[in-house]
């Protein structure tokens, strides 16, 4: 695959997992929606890193700022403390002792605000794409 196809694969792969996102949110399933939200943010940075990188093959890594450091993409503060807090997802979204307690914590409301960054935080990632 040519780096356009790369960068390609990530953000389609990205956007069917934010379909994912939308529906899991419907059917109030919030733990599930957030972990998706991590995925989907992971792979607009491992767009970024094919991009911005000789080779095509991004680190099989899911910590976001770690991705987007060897991408050379520089943040902000708050859009760093924010992929702070969605690298937690990441990791606590997959284990079940993990996901009662995010599931006692994140309901409609506060997921709901964390989805609306995250597709603030996407599209700028996006625009540098």
């Amino acid at each position: 695959m040519t780096k356009k196809e790369h960068i390609k694969y990530w953000v389609d792969t990205a956007n069917n997992d934010w379909k994912t996102v939308n529906n899991l949110f419907q059917s109030y399933d919030f733990v599930p929606a957030l972990f998706f939200c991590h995925l989907h943010l992971e792979k607009i940075c491992k767009a970024l890193w094919v991009k911005n990188n000789k080779e095509n093959s991004p680190p099989r890594s899911h910590n976001l700022i770690k991705i987007l450091n060897e991408s050379n993409v520089h943040t902000n503060e708050e859009q760093l403390d924010f992929m702070l807090v969605m690298n937690n997802f990441q990791l606590e979204g997959r284990y079940p002792d993990y996901k009662q307690k995010l599931h006692k914590t994140y309901k409609k409301e506060n997921t709901k605000e964390i989805i609306d960054n995250v597709k603030k935080l996407s599209k700028w990632l996006q625009k540098k794409l």
